[in-house]
């Protein structure tokens, strides 16, 4: 692809503007009437020894957004119950001390699942919690009907999330 100096100069304004590289695609076929693919522009970018800038993460909003995410956590494979997680002592089945979420890793996993273990929530009600080969997440509460907060289900994945990273997940 051959860009005249002054079409590599917009490349590099749309960077610095921090538009994705399909957007720069899409701009440089209709602004300069050049069809490119995806990969040439990479390879433009890498040229030009740009670096795109990474999109902010997009801020949690209250309201519908998480309880559907309590919605889609709760549903399919939570409805599996099975026997308390046995490392854990009766001392720490209790409420976490800092009042928060705490999250315990079974040394054994139950079956079908790839890992599991248990979940205490701020209000004091506990779950178990297991991860299938496919991803899914599944929550079963000890007290059936249970649904925790949708900021104790936020705290519970990023919880989640640390621990099985300690673990090599």
């Amino acid at each position: 692809m051959n860009l005249n100096d002054a079409q590599k100069k917009s490349v590099v304004e749309w960077i610095a503007q921090g538009m994705k590289l399909s957007e720069i695609q899409r701009r440089i076929g209709s602004e300069f009437g050049i069809v490119v693919t995806y990969m040439e522009v990479r390879f433009l970018v890498d040229d030009l020894k740009l670096t795109p800038k990474d999109p902010e993460p997009p801020k949690p909003v209250e309201g519908n957004a998480k309880s559907s995410l309590a919605d889609s956590t709760m549903a399919g494979p939570a409805s599996i119950k099975g026997e308390p997680d046995k490392v854990m002592s009766d001392a720490n089945r209790g409420v976490p001390p800092s009042g928060g979420v705490s999250v315990k890793v079974a040394s054994v996993a139950r079956p079908g699942a790839l890992v599991s273990g248990s979940v205490t929530f701020s209000d004091g009600n506990s779950a178990e919690w297991h991860l299938d080969q496919m991803g899914r997440l599944g929550l079963s509460p000890k007290q059936p009907g249970y649904k925790p907060s949708p900021a104790d289900l936020e705290a519970f994945q990023i919880e989640l999330q640390e621990e099985l990273q300690k673990l090599g997940f």
